[in-house]
């Protein structure tokens, strides 16, 4: 299994690049030149989550600025739109827009289902539907998926609020292999 973990600034590459095997990169920071740039030059996997204000076709500058720092080892994660100030929604063309960079594309299940800047100041979440947007996500041709479990979702120490409770998962990806077979 792969060892992953975020990084927020260029000079950080280099120093996780020793410990892990896929830098990814936060949905915020997806449009940062020398943060991509100092992943791409690790020559390591750089997964980039797409920004919820960013467009799958706009993508391709993040993949064109890795690819020019020597790497093509590039997988973007789609992680849904901003709507509103306290929704996203997923807008499933982002898929094939963002596979037609040549790259695979994950679809984030559990944080696109986030609720951000609740009025509690908590983020919320729907994780009723994480089944829905996996399926919908394998429809539309997702290379792969990503889903955050927990036994107990209302005490883990973060996303709680939208993470599939974990004796769910077996179920959903049984589901999820069938729709896949039944897609291809």
């Amino acid at each position: 299994m792969p060892v992953t973990s975020d990084i927020h600034a260029h000079e950080e590459a280099a120093i996780a690049a020793q410990y892990i095997d896929v830098l990814q990169i936060p949905a915020f920071l997806c449009r940062q030149t020398d943060l991509l740039i100092a992943a791409a030059e690790t020559g390591k996997i750089v997964n980039v989550k797409k920004g919820q204000f960013v467009s799958g076709a706009s993508m391709k500058f993040a993949v064109e600025k890795i690819n020019k720092g020597g790497n093509e080892k590039v997988i973007l994660t789609e992680r849904g739109t901003t709507f509103g100030y306290q929704d996203l929604i997923v807008d499933y063309r982002n898929i094939p827009w963002m596979q037609a960079h040549d790259v695979p594309v994950v679809m984030d299940c559990t944080h696109s289902l986030q609720q951000p800047n609740q009025t509690t100041g908590v983020t919320g979440g729907n994780p009723q539907l994480i089944g829905t947007i996996a399926k919908a996500a394998i429809a539309a041709g997702a290379d792969g998926l990503f889903i955050e479990t927990h036994p107990k979702p209302a005490v883990a120490k973060s996303d709680g609020a939208n993470m599939l409770q974990l004796d769910l998962i077996e179920n959903l990806l049984e589901q999820l292999v069938q729709l896949r077979e039944a897609v291809i």
